[in-house]
C-alpha cells in the first residue's frame, strides 16, 4: 500500500464505523429479550396498574414553569414543590409526588448562559418526568386515580450537608404514606422512600414502582455525531443493554432480574431509577399515545402488617454521565458513558486522559499530551510502516520487469512476485497492517472526546472555549487539511493513473470537510497526530537514506 493513500484509508474506515453504527441503529437486529425471564403479567398487577398520569400532557394539567407553583395544598394537587440544591432544580408535582422538572445547576444550556440544563421537563412535547408510586394488591396509585400529597410548605432549600422533603398522604380507612426525598450536597443522586404506616386491621400488600417518561419526538444524533437517546437497562447478567425508542414501539421489554436498574439516556446525560439491589424486580417498558415511551421497573410485593411502619426505597440519578460516580450507584450503570464496541480500550484512555488533565488543568492540552504519548507508543509500528513501503518501491524496477515477462500469465505473475518478495524478504502487507492496528486505537478516543461529559464545555485555548462542539472559526479543520497535504506531499506521487492522482490530490480538502462538523478535541488530536507524524516520517526517512533506502 502507497504511504500516502494512509489518511484516505482511515477516513474510509472511520465513514464506513460510522455508516455501520447508523445501520445498526435504523435496520440491525434488535436485542432478544430472554425467554426465561419473562413474568407472566396477571390481572392486577404491574402492567395494568402502571398509572398513566396527565395522559393529556397540556398545559392545564401539567404547569409548564414556575411562575405555576402556588401555596400546596390537598385541594390543589397541580401546585408545584420547589426544591433547591446546589446540583439540583427540582419541581415535584403533588399529585403522585413525581418529578416533573429537573435543571442540572453546575451545566448551563450554553457556555456562560445563566439557564441550567433541563434533564426532565413537564413541557407537552418535550415530556420527559419521573414517576414512582405504590402498586400492587391494595396500591394508591392506580390507573384510576394517584394519591394527593400534602406538605408543610411549597419550597425547599438545601442549607447543611442533607435535605429531606415529605409528602403525606392518608387514606379514610386510616393508611399513611410519607413519601421522601432526600437530597444531599454535591449529588446528583436522590433517595426516594416510602415510609408506610398501617393503622387498619388488616394486612396490607404493595409494590413499588418507578419509570422514567419521555416524548419519543426530540433530536437525534447525525452519521458523525451518533449520540443515542433512549431507553436502556440493566440485569444481573447483562451490565447494559440499550433499548430505543423503536424498540419500545416494536416490543414491550418485560424482564426479571434481581438488582437492575432502568434509565433514559442522551448526550452526557442521564436519568435512570435505581431499585433494591437485592430483591428480584422487574424492568418493564410502555408506548403511550404512539406519542411518549416510558421504561422503569416494579419491585417485589412487601406486606405491611396492621399497626406496623415499613420502609420501600429506591434511587433516582438525574444528572452528568460520570463514570465514577455511576458506577458506585450501581452495576453497569457507569456503561451509560456510551464507548461503542471498543469500549474497553476507550476507558482505558479516558482514565490516561484524565490523570493527564489534572497534571496540566487542561484538557486540550491533555489531548496533546495523550496524542504524544500514542503516537510515541506507536511508532515502532510507523517506522515498520514506512519501511515496508520504502522497499516496496525499491522493488518498482524488478516488478516492473516480472510484469513484461509475466504480464499476460497471472498465474504465472503471482508465483514470481511471491518468491521475489520472499527472496527480498519484504511483506507486500507491511505497510497496511500497522496502520489497521493503529485504527482501534483512533476509534476508541474518537469516542472518548465525543462522549465524556467532563470535555463538555471544557476550554482550551484562544478562540477554543469548548472542545465538545466545532471549531466556531474553522481554523482548526484547516490547520488540519493543511497537515494532510504536507504529509502528502513529503511522499512523492507513484500512483501513475490520472484519475487516482487527481483523488489523492483531493483527498486532504474532502477530510477537511469532515472536520469541519466534527468536535474541536477530536480535530485538535488529528492536527497534532498528522504534526506528529511529519516530524517521525522525516526522522524514519532520514534514517533509511543512510541505510541506503530510496525514499523517493
Amino acid at each position: 500500500m502507497e504511504s500516502q493513500r494512509n489518511f484516505l484509508l482511515i477516513g474510509l474506515v472511520l465513514v464506513s464505523f460510522l455508516l455501520w453504527q447508523q445501520w445498526q441503529t435504523d435496520y440491525g437486529p434488535k436485542p432478544v429479550q430472554p425467554t426465561q425471564t419473562v413474568e407472566q403479567v396477571a390481572p392486577g398487577t404491574p402492567s395494568a396498574n402502571i398509572p398513566q398520569v396527565t395522559e393529556s400532557t397540556n398545559d392545564s394539567d401539567v404547569p409548564v414553569s414556575e411562575e405555576s407553583v402556588v401555596p400546596v395544598a390537598a385541594a390543589d394537587p397541580q401546585a408545584l414543590i420547589k426544591v433547591t440544591t446546589d446540583t439540583l432544580d427540582i419541581l415535584i408535582q403533588p399529585r403522585g409526588g413525581d418529578v416533573v422538572s429537573a435543571n442540572l445547576v453546575q451545566f448551563p444550556v450554553t457556555q456562560g448562559s445563566d439557564d441550567s440544563y433541563s434533564l426532565l421537563r413537564p413541557n407537552a412535547n418535550t415530556l420527559y418526568i419521573a414517576q414512582s408510586g405504590l402498586i400492587g394488591r391494595d396500591a394508591i396509585d392506580t390507573t384510576k386515580g394517584r394519591p394527593d400529597y400534602i406538605t408543610s410548605q411549597d419550597s425547599f432549600t438545601l442549607q447543611g450537608d442533607e435535605l429531606i422533603v415529605p409528602l403525606k398522604w392518608a387514606s379514610d380507612e386510616g393508611l399513611i404514606v410519607e413519601k421522601r426525598f432526600i437530597f444531599r450536597r454535591g449529588q446528583h443522586k436522590v433517595d426516594v422512600e416510602y415510609n408506610i404506616t398501617n393503622t387498619t386491621q388488616t394486612t396490607k400488600q404493595f409494590k413499588q414502582y418507578a419509570q422514567l417518561k419521555q416524548s419519543i419526538v426530540g433530536e437525534e444524533g447525525s452519521m458523525f455525531m451518533p449520540t443515542y437517546r433512549g431507553g436502556a437497562y440493566s440485569t444481573k447478567d447483562n451490565r447494559y443493554e440499550k433499548f430505543s425508542f423503536d424498540d419500545m414501539q416494536d416490543d414491550r421489554l418485560n424482564v426479571t432480574t434481581v438488582g437492575g436498574w432502568a434509565g433514559m439516556i442522551e448526550h452526557y446525560f442521564v436519568a435512570a431509577w435505581v431499585p433494591n439491589q437485592e430483591q428480584t424486580n422487574l424492568i418493564y417498558s410502555n408506548v403511550f399515545q404512539n406519542r411518549y415511551a416510558a421504561i422503569g421497573y416494579t419491585g417485589e410485593a412487601f406486606d405491611v402488617p396492621a399497626g406496623q411502619t415499613i420502609t420501600s426505597s429506591s434511587v433516582l440519578y438525574m444528572g452528568p454521565k460520570d463514570q465514577e460516580t455511576l458506577k458506585e450507584i450501581a452495576f453497569g450503570l457507569d456503561l451509560t458513558v456510551d464507548y461503542g464496541p471498543l469500549w474497553m480500550i476507550s476507558q482505558f484512555l479516558f482514565t490516561v486522559l484524565q490523570w493527564i488533565q489534572g497534571i496540566v488543568v487542561n484538557w486540550g492540552l491533555a489531548i496533546i499530551v495523550i496524542t504524544i504519548i500514542v503516537k510515541g507508543v506507536m511508532y515502532p509500528l510507523t517506522k515498520k510502516q514506512y519501511e515496508s513501503m520504502a522497499k516496496m518501491r525499491n522493488l518498482a524496477p524488478k516488478m516492473a520487469q516480472l510484469k513484461e515477462r509475466h504480464g499476460d500469465d497471472r498465474q504465472k505473475m503471482s508465483q514470481a512476485m511471491m518468491e521475489m518478495y520472499k527472496k527480498e524478504k519484504v511483506n507486500p502487507m507491511g505497510g497496511c497492517f500497522p496502520l489497521l492496528l493503529q485504527m482501534p486505537i483512533f476509534l476508541a478516543l474518537y469516542w472518548v472526546l465525543l462522549e465524556s461529559v467532563e470535555l463538555r464545555h471544557a476550554d482550551f485555548i484562544f478562540w477554543i472555549t469548548d472542545l465538545s462542539v466545532k471549531d466556531p472559526y474553522f481554523v482548526l479543520p484547516i490547520l488540519t487539511g493543511l497537515s494532510m497535504y504536507l504529509l502528502q506531499k513529503l511522499q512523492p506521487m507513484t500512483i501513475q493513473d490520472p484519475m487516482q492522482q487527481k483523488i489523492m490530490q483531493w483527498m486532504p480538502v474532502a477530510m477537511s470537510l469532515f472536520f469541519f462538523i466534527f468536535p474541536a478535541g477530536l480535530v485538535l488530536y488529528w492536527l497534532i497526530s498528522n504534526i506528529i507524524t511529519l516530524v517521525q516520517a522525516k526522522i524514519i526517512y532520514s534514517s533509511m537514506e543512510k541505510r541506503g533506502l530510496q525514499t523517493k
